[in-house]
């Protein structure tokens, strides 16, 4: 794995929180994928619930092409993998001091609480399970050049950094 090609078509998940029921079962079919628990602590994708507008919304990497997590990692265990795009954490390179969670913009690298190593959602490979388990289609797999048509503006209660990123730059 290494820095992505710039001729490669990058896909990313995008949420639709009008859409989100709040069922969760983008979390537990996740976790089950790449842990074989149903166990949604320790999913790469995760449903905030929004206590002023009660509205759900799922949220995962966004796989920002201005990755500030791989720069941050002391061990190089953060990269980019070439075929999806997607920034994966090599687990038997992490050492757990969560640089990682600190430098996401948008707080979606989060650290496992069985192995205490840092996990973000790796697009499985590029078929997310999420996308395939969601029965509202709250969460899609789109490619970058059409998410302009899917996302709106980052809402003000939305949980980011006080940083403004384009979906251009995500």
């Amino acid at each position: 794995m290494s820095s992505l090609t710039t001729n490669v078509s990058r896909s990313i998940l995008v949420a639709i929180p009008e859409l989100c029921t709040g069922c969760r079962i983008c979390e537990i079919r996740c976790a089950f994928r790449h842990y074989g628990q149903y166990n949604p602590a320790r999913a790469r994708i995760i449903v905030a619930r929004n206590d002023e507008t009660g509205r759900d919304v799922p949220q995962a990497c966004r796989q920002c092409s201005k990755c500030p997590v791989i720069a941050v990692c002391p061990t190089s265990a953060i990269s980019r993998d070439e075929k999806t795009g997607a920034v994966v954490i090599l687990e038997e390179k992490c050492n757990s001091c969560g640089l990682c969670v600190d430098a996401c913009l948008f707080h979606t690298i989060f650290i496992d609480p069985t192995t205490k190593l840092a996990l973000n959602c790796d697009l499985c490979g590029g078929d997310p399970e999420c996308v395939k388990q969601c029965p509202w289609k709250a969460v899609q797999y789109v490619p970058i050049e059409q998410t302009s048509k899917l996302n709106k503006p980052i809402p003000p209660w939305a949980p980011t950094k006080s940083v403004n990123v384009t979906v251009e730059d995500a």
